[in-house]
């Protein structure tokens, strides 16, 4: 009943969760962590063993994760960045022959959700309003542009000017322009979202975002609001989406227009608020995926107006040599 995170980086806090929540079950089971460069993982440094892997992309990438998870009793996959989730999808089948239980969606929803135009069109099919992407040669300022494929705000723009427009920005074929949603109109909410292997909502914990740093919530709050039951109306049945999910909208200050912005099938950088407000996925994974239980909806079941205000903080490794 051993579980492994990949692409664990500096997830502590979610290793942590996981060693807490397994460790009560079964307390001589082990949390494990793979990386590309373990020895420089904060996350590596507090689990209770760490792998070193080849990119995920290589072709050596899945028979390694197969090797760990068989040579140490690993049961159970949680991958945490994007490049790597269609990767264990498309060979969800291959594990579990051999005995491991990825937490992962479809291939047919991450690929959605990896492209944001697809992601688009997957809201407005659920009647989600999305905003509006303008032609290059035919926009209305201001812009927000971001690529099509992107993750953690990287290559993101705001346009307030004409000027502020560049080559870069006309050529570069990933680059969409939209709408840009004034943060004085709208407040932005990532929400986190449990859907059981039914594919099932069974949670919804919406996070004000204060203070974003490098695309992951550095300050912020969870807040009981009308997106709990606009989700739970749009999105209750998701075919393919499983586990932790996190959903990215915007809501208008004063008559609740909510903008679906995007979905990313995994957990997300600012879980642990949800977690710590009593939102316990990572429970409940470990109920339904190893000791085949059922998941009750808890809409409910986590506090309300929980302020989390992140510092940085040091884990040191004692003769290290790199």
């Amino acid at each position: 009943m051993n579980i492994l995170i990949t692409s664990a980086g500096k997830r502590v806090s979610l290793v942590k969760f996981f060693q807490k929540e397994i460790k009560a079950v079964r307390p001589e089971s082990k949390v494990f962590v793979a990386d590309l460069n373990p020895h420089l993982s904060a996350a590596a440094q507090i689990s209770d063993g760490a792998f070193k892997v080849p990119p995920v992309n290589s072709s050596g990438y899945l028979s390694k994760i197969t090797e760990i998870c068989k040579t140490n009793n690993i049961s159970l996959i949680i991958p945490t960045i994007d490049t790597e989730l269609i990767v264990l999808a498309k060979n969800e089948q291959l594990l579990l022959n051999n005995g491991i239980k990825p937490v992962i969606s479809s291939v047919s929803f991450i690929n959605k959700c990896r492209d944001k135009r697809k992601i688009h069109e997957f809201f407005k099919a659920h009647n989600i309003n999305v905003a509006k992407e303008f032609p290059k040669d035919r926009y209305k300022l201001p812009l927000f542009i971001k690529p099509v494929d992107g993750s953690r705000s990287t290559d993101t723009f705001i346009i307030l000017k004409e000027d502020e427009l560049v080559e870069y920005h006309f050529k570069n074929e990933k680059l969409m322009f939209l709408e840009y949603l004034d943060r004085d109109v709208y407040e932005e909410f990532t929400c986190d979202l449990y859907y059981s292997k039914d594919s099932k909502l069974k949670c919804v914990v919406p996070r004000k975002r204060i203070e974003v740093r490098d695309g992951e919530v550095n300050k912020g709050k969870t807040e009981k609001n009308i997106l709990i039951s606009y989700i739970k109306e749009k999105l209750y049945h998701i075919p393919g989406a499983k586990g932790c999910l996190t959903a990215q909208f915007f809501k208008h200050k004063e008559n609740n227009h909510i903008i679906g912005i995007e979905i990313n099938p995994r957990f997300g950088g600012g879980f642990p608020l949800s977690y710590l407000a009593g939102a316990n996925y990572v429970r409940w994974i470990i109920e339904e995926y190893l000791l085949d239980k059922n998941i009750d909806e808890c809409m409910d079941c986590w506090e309300n107006n929980l302020l989390m205000l992140r510092y940085d903080n040091e884990i040191l490794v004692h003769e290290y040599k790199s």
